[in-house]
């Protein structure tokens, strides 16, 4: 026993000097798209899992947002403090509605609001991945997790330019080694589940709906 407990040890030991093996991303390297592809497989994608996508415009979307969250019957938005989240806020006030509930003090305050009144919730997109059909969503104290999280609508808003291949490609060119916030999000759908018979049920951990506002 004593000698064979000296010969595992001796190949853990050997195991852990050993340089670890080079990593071999070729693969994943070799998937690349044009900038036009990326945005259709990325809808494509999405689609399948009962994601839905708004087409606005580059200088219209707060008006063409808000006018979508009306006539969905939205009649509160949750939203941060971000620039994003200013402009949509200011389109909500020259319309009238819907009205906004700003998520700018502690949640416990803001609780009771979000899980009770808020109809929708908005945040903006930091980037997409194109090979999985994902959003990269980033939260910060401008944009906590809870916007994306507890109303039953999501609204994500996202740039076409911002959508990269894969995940390898947009770890690099974004220098996530450098840092990451907490959570950084990937998410690809509305919530689901499904129970023991495999039937499907939309809204039990998170937005019953996710619609991505697609600008140029």
């Amino acid at each position: 026993m004593p000698d064979a407990r000296a010969a595992i040890l001796g190949r853990l030991r050997s195991a852990r000097s050993a340089a670890p093996p080079a990593s071999d991303f070729s693969v994943v390297e070799r998937k690349t798209w044009a900038p036009a592809a990326r945005v259709e497989r990325l809808r494509a994608a999405m689609t399948a899992v009962h994601t839905e996508f708004l087409d606005v415009t580059t200088e219209g979307w707060p008006e063409e947002i808000r006018a979508f969250l009306a006539a969905q019957g939205a009649k509160t938005v949750a939203l941060g403090t971000s620039p994003e989240a200013r402009r949509l806020a200011e389109a909500c006030a020259r319309a009238g509605a819907p009205r906004v509930l700003t998520y700018d003090k502690p949640v416990e305050e803001l609780k009771a609001a979000l899980f009770d009144e808020a109809d929708a919730g908005f945040t903006s997109v930091r980037s997409a991945i194109a090979d999985t059909g994902s959003l990269v969503l980033w939260p910060s104290p401008e944009e906590p997790r809870l916007l994306s999280l507890v109303p039953p609508l999501h609204v994500a808003l996202l740039s076409a330019a911002t959508i990269r291949d894969t995940l390898l490609s947009l770890m690099r060119e974004e220098g996530w080694a450098k840092g990451l916030p907490p959570n950084a999000l990937l998410v690809s759908g509305p919530s689901k589940t499904a129970d023991i018979e495999q039937t499907l049920a939309y809204g039990v951990h998170g937005p019953k709906r996710l619609v991505v506002a697609v600008a140029p």
